[in-house]
């Protein structure tokens, strides 16, 4: 994944790879390895790496493609896992807090869905060895697939936290979607009602946003830091779930999140209701947000308006983003 990206990011800046060797001070056929993936761009040195990201813009890659490269090397690291024995190493599942942008580029990887991020940035089909997309062949994915099914099973046995990869295993899991208000399962259960919404099935999540969210001042703090996160208003990578517990939801830029938010705000089953929820509850908590979202303004407001005049939405949600859309409405 992460050298189609850096090919992606060299490609964009009309860079050979020769070009690209000598402006970075190695040879072509080390650029030939990082982009074919035979010399792993997490396997240089912190030192070139950085080198690397910071070299790509200024010899006139585009930043939002080079940005992508981090999101890459996680998505590698989580596949190279899944294709190969990790051994006696923390599974990457395990050892950190996944992105929205490694989940595009797992899935990238997995089905062909291209990254929103990288939409409209792919190179044009040529002839030739180089690849028109980095999804993997159909049996690495089988194997892939495979082996996430035995990692969940096996942490299930061993009693630990494991996000179901299947349906049958998600609907095992529905006993935490029971719970009320916040508890140390609610990642989990947040997790697993997402993941059955979709697959089709949008009443568990609705059930969690009313039991497991709204009402619940330390789960509405979680909601809005895991959305942070997410969408990458929160910086730092996290090993584990506790920093969503903070309630003084300092660490983000609230502006970046309702960004995120209205860029994802769409119909879906469960999931637009889910989006109402979080917009409502972001603007509660920073009612200054519609007088300092400047472009974002106008097109959410219009969206808003859109989704109360056609969607299907629970009672809760009808109310919440009829609130959404006053406030941008009033403050326009």
């Amino acid at each position: 994944m992460a050298g189609f990206v850096l090919r992606l990011a060299r490609e964009s800046a009309a860079l050979t790879q020769a070009r690209l060797g000598e402006e970075l001070a190695v040879d072509v056929d080390t650029v030939q390895g990082w982009e074919s993936g035979r010399r792993p761009l997490a396997n240089v040195r912190a030192g070139a790496l950085l080198e690397l990201r910071r070299r790509l813009p200024a010899l006139g890659a585009e930043p939002g493609i080079v940005a992508v490269l981090e999101a890459a090397m996680d998505a590698d690291r989580v596949l190279a896992a899944g294709l190969g024995d990790v051994g006696g190493q923390v599974h990457p599942l395990a050892g950190w807090v996944h992105t929205r942008e490694t989940a595009h580029l797992l899935s990238w990887a997995l089905t062909g869905t291209t990254p929103p991020a990288l939409a409209g940035r792919l190179p044009r089909p040529r002839r030739g060895p180089a690849a028109a997309s980095p999804l993997l062949p159909a049996g690495q994915r089988e194997a892939f697939f495979v082996h996430l099914r035995e990692t969940t099973e096996r942490a299930t046995r061993q009693g630990e936290e494991a996000v179901a990869w299947t349906r049958a295993a998600l609907h095992r899991g529905r006993d935490v979607l029971a719970r009320r208000g916040f508890s140390p399962h609610w990642a989990g259960a947040r997790s697993t009602a997402t993941a059955l919404a979709r697959q089709g099935d949008p009443r568990p999540l609705l059930d969690f946003i009313d039991r497991a969210l709204a009402d619940d001042d330390t789960a509405e703090a979680a909601n809005l830091n895991y959305w942070a996160y997410w969408v990458g208003a929160l910086g730092p990578a996290q090993p584990d779930d506790t920093f969503m517990r903070d309630q003084t939801l300092t660490g983000w830029d609230p502006v970046t999140l309702l960004r995120g938010l209205a860029r994802g705000l769409h119909i879906a089953p469960g999931y637009v209701d889910l989006y109402a929820h979080t917009l409502w509850a972001l603007l509660v908590r920073f009612p200054w947000l519609p007088q300092a979202a400047g472009q974002i303004a106008g097109p959410l407001r219009v969206r808003t308006g859109q989704l109360l005049d056609g969607a299907e939405l629970s009672a809760r949600s009808r109310r919440e983003l009829g609130r959404v859309h006053y406030g941008l409405d009033h403050n326009r």
